[in-house]
């Protein structure tokens, strides 16, 4: 299933970050499976594995020259969300600006997201 609409964006970090990942993976990849689970303090944790293949029922989205598969159980969590890798002095690490995430916890490691309702839901051109 393709989207007329992005549910995930990539920065150009994100992109080239990914690339490099992948082109170290020990088998061949056809991109990044993105997902959410339930976990952690605040809810839902973010999901990322090698995805050989797509799965039946996947959203694809493709941004500057990655493959990402779209878990369907996600796909209302993550709408409109941006991808994005930031290094600091302590650590490198994606990060997901999403416009559904409503709160964190203390140690960055799991989120609370409402899943956008039919009503938000961006009209297709």
């Amino acid at each position: 299933m393709s989207s007329s609409f992005k549910v995930l964006s990539l920065t150009d970090r994100a992109a080239e970050r990914i690339k490099a990942i992948m082109a170290q993976a020990e088998t061949p990849v056809a991109g990044l499976r993105v997902g959410v689970k339930n976990g952690g303090c605040a809810g839902m944790t973010y999901t990322m594995e090698y995805a050989e293949a797509r799965k039946p029922g996947e959203d694809m989205v493709e941004d500057r020259g990655v493959q990402v598969f779209i878990d369907p159980k996600a796909v209302l969590f993550l709408l409109g969300t941006e991808m994005d890798f930031t290094t600091s002095k302590l650590a490198s690490q994606f990060v997901f600006n999403n416009p559904n995430q409503t709160s964190a916890c203390g140690c960055g490691e799991s989120v609370a997201i409402t899943p956008v309702s039919p009503e938000r839901m961006p009209v297709s051109a």
